[in-house]
């Protein structure tokens, strides 16, 4: 039995204080000073974690302002706080151990549109990317493009005057700011904007905050000017935040924002932004050029520039190789062919835009035609075009390329430190030699790609945080790496920020640090606002890179061989993917419903890491204590569960188990994360460890044991469908904690296989198969869904099968167990699996191959069993993946209807290639079908038949589901048994699966054709 673990670290009096003074005041936001709450604001996308005194989440303008003057009441002068958006910086820029001032839960506002002057306002917490969907329909987007779009606010963007791919033409969030709202530690919510010098007079006249800002700033500009001069490099990615250098712009106004923008919440907090938006390129082609060396892509670039392209994104062998493994590889791998020579080393992505296809083809005509020309050399290998939204994909592979490096294999991941250096583009592949050779010369494996056109060039080297002396690695390697920075006239801070990495300030700015400083004492006179970072007080530190705690730090208190048999948790690296905004992105569903990041991968990952890290302090083995639970016959110690389950005890495992009861195990996070980080796998092994301690829900029972009662229940399918519709037996089933049953078919499947001349396959009868027709037959594996509540679907895939020209077989019922191990009982899972995987394995070894139906239960066969059992799991194909081998073996059809695909989650992430299987399946019988975005439909499995999570359920299906069978119903196939479920429940619509409407199709078509073909 594990442990209590109580005794978590509480807040300081000094914050309870604050928020209690804040509360007072009218504070209309939420609160958080949990355990659980503030480890969630503890990481970011960097290797720091630092644990922040609690979490405030203001609502409007007005709550950050009662922020700023609680802060200035003496009483709470030591109270420090940091503003934060996505999360998504990578040097720790949002970290406080103060208090976490978040505005991406409800500040997230689009406030305004004017198409005409193509600007908008928008509150901070808005993501970038759901801003451009909402613009998009007016032709417009906001340009800066991090690679972090689908997360990053647009308040965060412009803390970090962030930046990205196409930079050079676009140029960095400050370019595109036009006003901003922010609110100033004495309370003053302030418009800054470019002013001329009579409003610049004005403001530095007043007897406030405002007017010594605007004094010193302007003092400053005017008396150091040659100085700022010097110091500001003119680079693409010059210096940000505090840019004395932009304080006056083009038109000689004085403007603030050149200050604010990439000040890293040091300043002031962002109420509102105000952004200029752009016409959306009507046309796009990326030129997709291979090299043999990395080094030859980058020197190549700077011959490419000169051409007009709208950006140069360069891609070195390791990215490209992590890539092919990742969902989105399989919508650009055409555009990467494999020559005589294999895999390219190096890759450069050339863009080119347009408002026509002839004005783009005009420009890939010259640069074509000088690549013809010059053939192989400079280590040119060849290249493809991709236009639109082909290019789209190419690029969004791209963006992804951080989360993949954190894919690769083994302890030693590549982290961000020293990722985002700067320095002239003439000088990149100078600079870039020296760098790779630091790494070298250290044995260390990294990852490269980046904005050559900038000179900017992403570099990951591959550590393990968790080792000893991981932390004098960072200090020597970002000493050096800075150095050589200075040596090629560069930055260290390119794009990402300065954050931790803030002890190089003093350094790179000189003489000019002072005036930093002054400007920081202006506006937080108390250095309260993200205190250590880009300027500090005399005789205050700026926070250093190797005395902030880590991530690897906490990691390695817990024993190796613990982290090994827990991996699916230990490598989340923090690149918040799971919180993508899109409701038709699949991951992940409970996040996208509730906002809250306990909900969501990374923030299940954190917890469970934090977990074992207790477990480990309490001296508990957890896999020991796994084996016992296994061993256990279930009733010993039922006891003590029931007693300790009585409620009332602090227990840091209620926290993780109100986190992960929330999952609904869909799978989208194993597919979909960048770092595969598998919640449904470590979520099963909490449960079977938390529930060592605390009784199990009489549902979790009835779940486990559901698929070895469907047989009976069928048996007697009409008394079972009266009482389970009664209202006596859906009190009963409420009581339980499960709703809206489903009922069964009635139809005994068996009997109506036998009157179609399909039967029960045995390894008897399939080896009496001649050899030479067996790719002609296949076996059937059942499922407990389909075969006792949709046993028509069964029937139609065995009709669809054989009109086609195949013999089916049917496997024999055996439970298939993925309830048992959603709920954690890994045990009896196991036993389960081992026993339905002898008997697949011997029908398999006749040389005839299985099918499953539904994809989430045929997916365990190679997730959960391949965990489970290792090599001795069966191999069990969806439909579309075995027709679609035996393409010529089909009927060809006349076109017929195009239909709409909505695939189950578990098979567009995990399974991916598999839609495409489906597509070819359907063009070859007539009918083309359009795979639709779509994210979770708020079933899986048996999560919303749960009484507890019925709301979010129908919240999740709100969430897009809804809309699109409003939309398109009549034209819907859908894959998941528990998707249609969801459909027919919440909107009382009956939708086919698609093998449903190839049978269709087939009757339908003319017999001459499926009979000629057949002869």
């Amino acid at each position: 039995m594990i442990p209590r673990l109580g005794d978590l670290p509480a807040p300081a009096p000094l914050t309870h204080g604050f928020l209690d003074e804040l509360r007072l005041r009218g504070f209309s936001g939420d609160m958080d000073a949990g355990f659980s709450g503030r480890l969630m604001m503890a990481t970011d996308n960097s290797i720091y974690q630092r644990q922040p005194q609690a979490v405030v989440y203001p609502r409007d303008a007005e709550d950050l302002q009662r922020i700023a003057r609680v802060s200035a009441d003496p009483r709470f002068a030591g109270v420090t706080f940091a503003p934060r958006g996505g999360g998504t910086g990578t040097n720790g820029q949002s970290l406080t151990d103060g208090i976490v001032v978040d505005v991406s839960r409800h500040m997230n506002r689009l406030l305004e549109v004017n198409v005409a002057e193509g600007w908008v306002r928008a509150q901070p917490g808005l993501v970038k990317d759901a801003l451009n969907a909402a613009i998009k329909p007016h032709g417009l987007f906001f340009a800066p493009e991090c690679s972090t779009s689908n997360r990053a606010t647009v308040g965060g963007m412009v803390s970090t005057d962030a930046c990205g791919q196409g930079s050079c033409l676009y140029g960095k969030t400050r370019d595109h700011v036009l006003g901003l709202d922010v609110v100033l530690l004495d309370g003053t919510l302030w418009r800054s904007e470019p002013m001329g010098d009579a409003a610049l007079a004005e403001a530095a006249r007043r007897q406030d905050m405002v007017g010594a800002i605007h004094r010193v700033a302007d003092g400053i500009f005017r008396e150091r000017r040659a100085l700022i001069e010097e110091r500001f490099p003119p680079l693409n990615r010059c210096l940000t935040g505090y840019d004395l250098a932009h304080i006056r712009d083009e038109e000689g106004r004085f403007n603030l924002n050149s200050l604010l923008c990439g000040s890293e919440g040091t300043l002031a907090m962002i109420a509102e932004v105000r952004l200029r938006v752009l016409p959306i390129p009507k046309h796009a082609a990326l030129i997709n050029l291979r090299y043999d060396t990395f080094d030859a892509a980058l020197r190549d670039a700077q011959r490419i520039m000169v051409l007009g392209a709208a950006s140069v994104e360069t891609v070195d062998s390791k990215v490209l190789g992590l890539a092919r493994g990742d969902i989105s590889w399989e919508g650009v791998s055409e555009f990467f062919p494999d020559d005589a020579e294999g895999v390219a080393a190096g890759i450069n992505l050339i863009e080119f835009v347009g408002d026509s296809i002839e004005e783009v083809q005009a420009k890939l005509d010259v640069v074509e035609a000088r690549l013809a020309a010059e053939g192989r050399t400079v280590g040119r290998r060849g290249h493809t075009v991709a236009w639109d939204a082909a290019g789209e994909r190419i690029q969004g592979m791209r963006k992804k390329a951080v989360g993949l490096l954190g894919n690769m294999k083994g302890d030693a991941r590549p982290i961000p430190f020293v990722e985002d250096t700067a320095v002239p583009p003439e000088n990149l592949a100078d600079y870039i030699a020296e760098f790779r050779a630091a790494l070298d010369r250290r044995g260390l494996a990294y990852g490269m790609f980046g904005h050559v056109d900038a000179g900017v060039l992403h570099v990951r080297p591959a550590i393990d945080m968790k080792a000893e002396g991981a932390e004098q690695r960072i200090r020597e390697i970002s000493d050096e790496v800075f150095a050589l920075t200075r040596k090629y006239n560069g930055l260290l801070w390119g794009e990402h920020g300065k954050g931790v990495r803030s002890e190089y300030v003093p350094e790179v700015f000189g003489p000019l640090y002072e005036s930093l400083q002054a400007i920081k004492a202006a506006f937080d006179p108390r250095n309260q606002l993200n205190p250590g970072k880009i300027a500090a007080p005399d005789g205050v530190a700026l926070l250093a890179i190797d005395k902030v705690p880590m991530r690897g730090q906490l990691d390695r208190t817990i024993p190796a061989v613990t982290r090994a048999a827990y991996d699916e948790a230990l490598h989340c690296n923090g690149n918040g993917a799971c919180f993508n905004y899109d409701p038709h992105d699949a991951m992940c569903p409970s996040f996208k419903a509730t906002g809250d990041r306990r909900h969501s991968p990374k923030g299940r990952a954190s917890l469970f890491r934090e977990w074992l890290r207790r477990l480990s302090d309490a001296g508990v083995d957890p896999m020991a204590e796994a084996r016992r639970a296994r061993a256990s016959s279930g009733w010993s110690g039922a006891f003590t569960r029931l007693v300790n389950s009585r409620g009332g005890e602090e227990d840091f495992s209620h926290e993780v188990k109100e986190a992960m009861d929330g999952c609904l195990a869909c799978k989208s996070c194993s597919g979909q994360c960048p770092i595969k980080v598998d919640v449904p796998s470590f979520r099963a092994k909490f449960l079977e460890l938390y529930h060592t301690r605390y009784r199990r829900p009489l549902k979790d029972h009835l779940v486990g044991q559901l698929e070895t009662m469907l047989p009976l229940g069928a048996r007697f399918a009409g008394l079972a469908n009266a009482v389970m519709g009664s209202g006596l037996g859906r009190r009963l089933a409420a009581k339980a904690g499960l709703v809206d049953a489903p009922a069964f078919s009635g139809i005994d499947l068996m009997a109506e296989a036998e009157r179609r001349g399909v039967y029960r396959a045995t390894p008897v009868d399939l080896r009496a198969v001649p050899a030479t027709e067996r790719d002609r037959h296949v076996v059937i594996v059942q499922d407990a869904f389909t075969s006792y509540f949709e046993t028509q679907l069964v029937l139609d895939l065995l009709d669809a099968l054989k009109a086609m020209g195949f013999t089916p077989w049917l496997a024999p019922f055996r439970p298939n167990g993925k309830p048992l191990h959603v709920h954690g009982f890994l045990g009896r899972f196991g036993r389960q699996a081992a026993a339905n995987a002898d008997m697949l394995r011997a029908l398999a070894a006749t040389g005839v191959e299985l099918v499953g139906l539904d994809p989430s239960m045929t997916l365990v066969y190679r997730g959960e069993y391949a965990g489970a059992l290792g090599a001795d799991a069966p191999k069990v194909l969806l439909p579309q993946e075995w027709l679609a081998q035996r393409l010529a073996l089909m009927p060809p059809l006349p076109d017929g209807q195009p239909l709409l695909l909505l695939p189950h989650c578990t098979e567009r992430t995990n399974a991916t290639a598999s839609l495409k299987d489906w597509q070819a399946v359907f063009a070859r019988l007539g009918a083309p079908l359009r795979v639709l975005p779509s994210g979770c439909c708020g079933m899986a499995g048996t999560f919303g038949h749960e009484a507890e999570h019925r709301e979010m359920s129908e919240r999740i299906y709100d969430l897009g589901w809804r809309q699109t069978v409003a939309q398109h119903g009549d034209r819907l196939v859908v894959s998941g048994y528990s998707c249609r479920s969801q459909v027919k429940r919440f909107d009382g619509v009956r939708t086919d699966h698609p093998i449903q409407a190839l049978l269709r199709r087939l009757r339908e078509a003319p017999a001459e054709a499926v009979v000629e073909h057949a002869a």
